[in-house]
């Protein structure tokens, strides 16, 4: 079991929710975690907060942020609301490639040329008319969108083995 640096915040699930999670499916097992890591940073990633994570820790709340934008509203949603950098200017795409998850990164890489192009755009305050046009204007987002609906749910499937075959990098399992 991996130890924790004394800075570090320790990540707790308990068994018995982790038994629940997997019961309930893939989404749910890695839901499991995602809510564990956010639980122990009070529900806020910041740069204090993320000098107390480990780089898995880091990189599937990177997961969640990414799947939870996409799903709703795709990449253009994703860069508006703030996490393009976070997604696109960190390690990300090669932190999942070092999981496994080769087409992933080369789907975010791609993702990035677009993002790198078009983000000052995308990133202005504006009405809903305005941001509701953006998804016109750049169209380049949309088969980055579809492909990654297209992957989501074996993408999930991948990060939840990851996860089950590496539980002590995301969580200290405890009884109960």
């Amino acid at each position: 079991m991996c130890t924790f640096a004394s800075n570090m915040k320790e990540v707790r699930i308990h068994d018995s929710a982790l038994q629940k999670a997997a019961g309930e499916g893939m989404d749910a097992f890695v839901g499991a975690f995602v809510d564990a890591i956010n639980e122990a940073i009070g529900g806020e990633l910041t740069v204090e907060t993320m000098a107390e994570l480990n780089a898995d820790q880091i990189t599937l709340l990177a997961w969640s942020i990414l799947h939870e934008e996409v799903m709703d509203g795709g990449y253009v949603q994703l860069i508006h609301n703030g996490y393009g950098a976070f997604i696109f200017k960190n390690p990300f795409a090669q932190a999942v490639r070092e999981w496994g998850l080769q087409d992933l990164c080369a789907h975010v890489r791609k993702a990035r040329k677009y993002y790198e192009r078009y983000h000052e755009d995308i990133e202005v305050d504006c009405t809903e008319d305005e941001f509701m046009a953006m998804f016109e204007r750049m169209p380049e987002f949309d088969d980055c969108d579809d492909a990654f609906i297209e992957n989501e749910e074996r993408w999930t499937f991948e990060i939840a083995h990851y996860i089950d075959d590496h539980l002590d990098h995301f969580a200290t399992i405890v009884e109960g």
